[in-house]
């Protein structure tokens, strides 16, 4: 991995950690990438978003932002974690404008955070759909739960009354996906000239 061929906004933290970008990544020029964060194969990350891995631990230790591969993070998002603390966004997920990220949180596989949402020291398990300007303040999502928009959860019970993901939200998932891929690989085009 490398963040030779990306922008300035790229850079180290105060403790030295440098991101590590996957060259089939697309990073905006205007994000922000700082210090210990990694971002997979085939990322898409927005204009405005910040990914900051800057704060140590009580060792000096900065614990990583990890992005997996094919995962999009589109404009405005934010992620950060509080010292000795780590945020994990799994492969294929989908993570739209203005969502929060603060750690320690955990997103799986193929999960779909709308727009505005804010995860908070939370576990969001694979397949799930948090709806628009949900609030997930710790606790656990389990897996393939449908998130109503502007719910607030504050532990697994809340939402024992939520069903599962449908064949519709499936799709469209998949459909942003695919757009993004298209988008991604537009992008890195341009880039490369």
């Amino acid at each position: 991995m490398t963040t030779e061929a990306f922008p300035p906004s790229v850079r180290p933290n105060p403790a030295g950690d440098r991101p590590r970008v996957d060259s089939s990544a697309y990073v905006d020029p205007s994000a922000q990438v700082i210090g210990r964060v990694v971002i997979g194969p085939r990322v898409f990350v927005g204009p405005q978003a910040v990914l900051r891995a800057d704060e140590p631990d009580a060792g000096g230790r900065v614990h990583p932002i990890t992005v997996g591969e094919d995962a999009c993070i589109q404009d405005g998002v934010v992620v950060h974690a509080r010292a000795g603390t780590e945020v994990r966004i799994g492969p294929r997920c989908n993570i739209s404008h203005g969502v929060v990220i603060h750690g320690p949180a955990v997103i799986g596989a193929d999960s779909f955070i709308a727009l505005r949402a804010i995860i908070y020291q939370a576990e969001v398990e694979e397949g799930v759909w948090v709806g628009v300007g949900s609030i997930v303040m710790g606790g656990r999502i389990p897996a393939h739960v449908w998130v109503p928009a502007g719910s607030l959860i504050r532990s697994e019970t809340d939402t024992r009354s939520f069903r599962l993901i449908d064949l519709k939200e499936e799709r469209h998932k998949k459909d942003i996906y695919d757009a993004t891929a298209a988008l991604r690989e537009a992008y890195l085009r341009l880039r490369s000239g």
